[in-house]
């Protein structure tokens, strides 16, 4: 069996992060997720998210209540289908991500796609150069 993702996953991160489409609920792989780590960007690989930070919104879509840092994350208006929201971006990649709520358990709920991101164990922080940084897990 081939570790490249399927025709179908790669289309759906796609369309995601390129056109802005949301995916469907509860059908992603980190919605549900809760093993240590970090989420990068699915483009990029630039780190976006901590697992510390994720938490069960019951949305079923991966919810955080912070990015792993200052200016990994970018926002930006979203008027489209008749709602006014706004959009989380990637900085570096400026890809979309998903939409920031306020109505997070501490104050912002970033809701975001799980085709945007890939998620890296702690276990496999080191030889990705992330195990240097404990702040992030």
């Amino acid at each position: 069996m081939s570790s490249f993702p399927s025709r179908e996953k790669c289309r759906l991160q796609y369309t995601v992060t390129q056109q802005g489409v949301t995916e469907p609920a509860f059908t992603g792989a980190h919605w549900n997720r809760h093993e240590p780590g970090i989420y990068v960007d699915v483009v990029t690989g630039e780190p976006l998210f901590a697992s510390s930070a994720k938490f069960d919104s019951g949305t079923g879509w991966a919810s955080f209540t912070r990015p792993i840092g200052r200016g990994h994350v970018t926002r930006r208006l979203d008027e489209s289908h008749g709602m006014r929201r706004i959009e989380a971006r990637s900085a570096g990649g400026n890809s979309h991500l998903g939409h920031i709520f306020p109505d997070g358990p501490t104050g912002l709920r970033y809701c975001i796609n799980d085709a945007a991101l890939r998620f890296i164990p702690e276990a496999d922080m080191e030889k990705d150069c992330w195990k240097n940084d404990p702040d992030r897990v």
